[in-house]
């Protein structure tokens, strides 16, 4: 049976009739919650992947529906008089938005990545490493549902200057066309399966052309495997899907879909099963990643599982991230210590096949750096770390060492071991950044 669609975002929410197990603070936290950071779900999560006996702790809740622990307490008690007081729509908008330039919109100077080509910059791509560039189809700017972890929220709030999108191709190829060092195409988001097939066709299709020989990988972030799996399988443009698949492998290209899951009881239906092995049989691989979430998936048994589960059903275990310093990070950030812990504890859980995960790592405005662990040097006790991705290639595959700090969430927060005044890149990766602020302040 055709499954029937339903969406609910911040006021058709209370059509969920499950909703009459959680409390009115809880009902509250989404209304408030919701009028800053982004909020819908839908039919497929509701019914079928939360344990609504569990809500508001059910992980899977969580992964969807705000907690106002996601919020500050001043914003939210900001947000929460006005509501009461029946504020207008634009003064609701206003105060909302005011508290969003402070939640880190573009965290890893992701307005540093923005490509130009003739002078005309590319609004909806990213081209931060040399062999990969980010595109975002501006008809792919939404989601089936929306994690309130995600570091994309500026993407859904209304607030365009803070947007990625772009329309056209024509620039796009073009900058392809000069730029042979890129290899890898990722289409993102928002979800690009959202779009419809023929849509996404459009797009598609002029990378398949002889002449963009360099694109060698064209790679689709989603989270439609653990939303909206139907997208595969039973929705009107389902067989157009898979056949545009069909069509990418036959021209030599590789393809990759970069599904999103978060927890294991994503992967537990017959509708994300069929999804999988529609989209494999194909040719096309399924790469997973996550980042590791407290109050969601912060145990290691879960890692585990969900490894071994994955590669069961041939799928590739890929990236471990560290959650970003953006939006709700307060409630889901773990130490980095912590999260190699529970990394290597669920590493040692699973055979080598599912070892092809890496993490933890941190996406972070240098480039992507992996917490290797700790170890003791000389005497000190030191954290070790390395770049799986850099601004400069150079830096790719370097260690560094970093003062041991058991509370450090993120990058920024390290300080160089050994009495150094400096890690290895920073001269670099602070050049670049004055260099950008100085087009800026001159534009």
């Amino acid at each position: 049976m055709k499954p029937v669609y339903k969406s609910y975002s911040n006021h058709n929410y209370k059509k969920i009739s499950q909703l009459d197990k959680l409390s009115a603070a809880d009902l509250e936290a989404v209304d408030v919650v919701g009028s800053v950071l982004p909020f819908k779900t839908n039919n497929y999560v509701v019914d079928q992947l939360i344990n609504w006996d569990d809500a508001p702790n059910d992980p899977i809740y969580t992964l969807n529906f705000p907690r106002k622990a996601m919020l500050d307490d001043a914003y939210y008690n900001e947000m929460a008089s006005l509501l009461k007081a029946d504020a207008s729509r634009n003064e609701l908008q206003a105060a909302a938005n005011k508290i969003r330039l402070k939640l880190n919109p573009h965290p890893a100077g992701q307005m540093m990545n923005i490509p130009e080509i003739d002078g005309v910059t590319l609004p909806g791509a990213q081209h931060k490493y040399r062999e990969t560039m980010l595109f975002f189809p501006s008809q792919g700017q939404t989601c089936h549902a929306y994690c309130t972890f995600c570091f994309r929220w500026p993407q859904f709030v209304g607030m365009n200057e803070l947007k990625f999108a772009m329309k056209e191709t024509d620039v796009l190829i073009k900058y392809l066309k000069e730029h042979r060092e890129v290899t890898d195409l990722l289409f993102t988001g928002g979800d690009p399966m959202i779009m419809k097939t023929k849509m996404l066709k459009a797009y598609i299709e002029p990378l398949l052309d002889d002449e963009l020989y360099n694109i060698q990988t064209i790679r689709i972030g989603t989270k439609a495997l653990g939303y909206w799996p139907y997208r595969f399988t039973d929705d009107d443009d389902a067989k157009e899907l898979i056949e545009l698949f069909e069509l990418v492998i036959s021209k030599g290209k590789n393809l990759s879909i970069m599904a999103h899951f978060n927890h294991p009881v994503e992967l537990s239906t017959s509708a994300v099963e069929k999804a999988i092995k529609r989209i494999t049989e194909t040719g096309a691989q399924i790469r997973t990643q996550s980042p590791l979430l407290r109050n969601i998936n912060d145990k290691p048994e879960l890692w585990s599982e969900m490894w071994r589960k994955q590669v069961n059903m041939n799928c590739i275990p890929y990236y471990m991230f560290v959650e970003r310093d953006t939006g709700s990070k307060n409630f889901f950030e773990l130490p980095l210590v912590e999260a190699w812990e529970i990394f290597r504890e669920a590493y040692q859980k699973v055979s080598g096949i599912c070892r092809t995960v890496r993490g933890p790592s941190m996406s972070a405005n240098p480039g992507k750096v992996q917490m290797l662990g700790v170890s003791e040097i000389n005497g000190e006790k030191v954290m070790t770390l390395r770049f799986l991705q850099g601004r400069n290639p150079d830096w790719v595959c370097k260690p560094f060492f970093a003062k041991y700090d058991e509370k450090a969430t993120w990058l920024n927060e390290l300080k160089p071991a050994f009495g150094e005044k400096e890690f290895f890149f920073e001269k670099e990766i602070n050049e670049l950044v004055e260099q950008y602020e100085s087009t800026i302040d001159v534009d």
